[in-house]
């Protein structure tokens, strides 16, 4: 279709006092460390207190994941399912499907086709990863706003559309870039191998695949400030160029 503040002290030692007299100074006495007050038969238990700040790499991991405690909604800010691409302009015989959520996707299901996602952790997870090429590093912008779109192929298969919404155009068009230079990168011979199909300066086509998993045919565009990522599973990834080409146009007519 992957945010650190430094601190720094500076100690100053000031002598006022000759060697001698310091000689004569007593040997201060250790202060002992204070026993936490048991109360109730407990001891308090220092916690570790997450960061306050707006994330703002997304190539680095949320510190918690995206939480599964409620059915998220079907929109995502000013991104609705009039963002995402009606089935049949996808392909015929492509349909939406309801995804039911559970454990295993770690999402409960809201009884629609789409649902919206954290943007860091969305963002994040859309870079490839496990690949044995050279590590692309640098920063990414953190989209405002994330919305997945679930379909079923003429095949029956999984695919997936998603939507990244940024605060400008401009942010939009750097996490693409970075996205398209880790995927060029990745190279092949990994838990993930990744080929390139086809690019243009606002559009690209690859093949994913895991080991030992599936494969998907992976298209991205970027129009204004919205990047749209979509993966739809195939069992013949290589063949799916001209398909991947003929879908650009149906996501850059809605996605922005």
């Amino acid at each position: 279709m992957r945010a650190l503040v430094v601190a720094s002290a500076l100690s100053v030692v000031l002598v006022g006092c000759s060697s001698n007299s310091a000689a004569q100074e007593p040997t201060p006495t250790p202060t002992p460390t204070p026993i936490p007050t048991v109360v109730g038969g407990t001891v308090p238990v220092p916690t570790n207190t997450l960061s306050s700040t707006k994330p703002t790499d997304a190539a680095v991991p949320p510190e918690v994941p995206e939480q599964a405690t409620a059915p998220p909604p079907a929109n995502a800010g000013p991104l609705t399912a009039r963002n995402l691409p009606a089935p049949d302009k996808l392909g015929t015989g492509w349909k939406t499907y309801t995804d039911p959520g559970g454990a295993e996707a770690g999402f409960i299901g809201n009884n629609t086709w789409t649902r919206r996602r954290d943007p860091h952790q969305a963002s994040y997870e859309a870079l490839p990863s496990g690949c044995a090429g050279q590590e692309v590093k640098g920063s990414l912008p953190v989209p405002a706003y994330a919305l997945a779109g679930s379909y079923r192929t003429a095949d029956a298969l999984p695919a997936t559309a998603l939507l990244l919404r940024f605060a400008t155009s401009e942010q939009a068009a750097a996490y693409y870039e970075g996205y398209e230079a880790r995927m060029k990168a990745c190279g092949a011979g990994g838990d993930l191998s990744v080929k390139q199909l086809w690019a243009d300066t606002t559009a690209a086509a690859a093949v994913r695949a895991y080991a030992g998993a599936e494969s998907y045919v992976d298209v991205s565009v970027v129009k204004g400030a919205t990047v749209a990522l979509l993966a739809a599973t195939s069992t013949h990834p290589d063949q799916q160029a001209d398909w991947a080409r003929s879908v650009v146009p149906a996501l850059e007519a809605v996605i922005d």
